[in-house]
């Protein structure tokens, strides 16, 4: 049945009931009998990444095809357009899918290609989430090297300042604070504190600054409760 396919594998994957079939062979049957799938795919990853059905075929091959051959192919390919497919409505869910998914190499790898446009990124609707997913997924250098590009390189913080005020930086913001151990943490909530009262003018940045304020109070209460048990 999958060798009917033979020859019209790309038209399937285009067609909204076709990619299923697609998604379905892939998942079922063993690579060595869908070679000629995975094949018509070699040069092709980046464009059916940024196409609605073709983003869940790829990662249905990452997901099922295990030779290591094919997945060095197909992370290759991605590998030359981390930065578009981070920003791409389709795109994003292939980044995402690597850096939730992939083995750590593979993640490391994306969070390198995206460290130096970490800001921009946060800035944009469907990056956004790539970093998230970046703070979530990443190891802790990691996580310490994404917020170090957050903060900044002078004691104003402005990467961090336009983030917070940003209708999609905002979150990236939040999840840093989610995330991160307690020494950033505490690093990027003293910078934060600074501009709380400023934050609070801006629709976005409100969220950060509820936030804060909970983080705040309740460490001011854990720092009251241990001062009250002495030891």
């Amino acid at each position: 049945m999958v060798a009917e396919l033979d020859g019209s594998v790309m038209k399937c994957v285009r067609d909204q009931n076709g990619n299923h079939v697609i998604q379905k062979s892939i998942e079922c049957v063993p690579q060595d009998r869908i070679q000629f799938i995975i094949s018509s795919f070699m040069g092709q990853v980046v464009t059916l990444s940024m196409y609605p059905y073709g983003c869940r075929v790829i990662q249905r091959v990452l997901e099922h095809c295990d030779d290591r051959k094919t997945q060095q192919m197909i992370m290759d390919e991605i590998m030359t357009s981390v930065c578009t497919l981070a920003q791409d409505q389709y795109g994003n869910y292939v980044i995402q899918h690597v850096l939730q998914h992939g083995k750590p190499p593979k993640r490391s790898a994306i969070i390198s290609k995206l460290a130096g446009q970490i800001v921009k990124m946060s800035q944009q609707k469907f990056a956004s989430n790539v970093v998230e997913k970046c703070l979530t997924f990443g190891g802790p250098e990691e996580r310490t090297l994404l917020v170090s590009e957050m903060l900044g390189s002078t004691d104003e913080n402005e990467p961090l300042q336009a983030m917070m005020k940003d209708q999609f930086g905002n979150y990236v913001v939040q999840k840093v604070l989610e995330t991160c151990d307690d020494q950033s943490c505490e690093l990027i909530l003293s910078r934060i504190k600074v501009h709380l009262n400023a934050l609070k003018r801006y629709t976005y940045a409100k969220h950060i600054v509820s936030r804060v304020e909970k983080l705040v109070s309740t460490g001011e209460k854990d720092i009251e409760l241990s001062s009250s048990h002495p030891s």
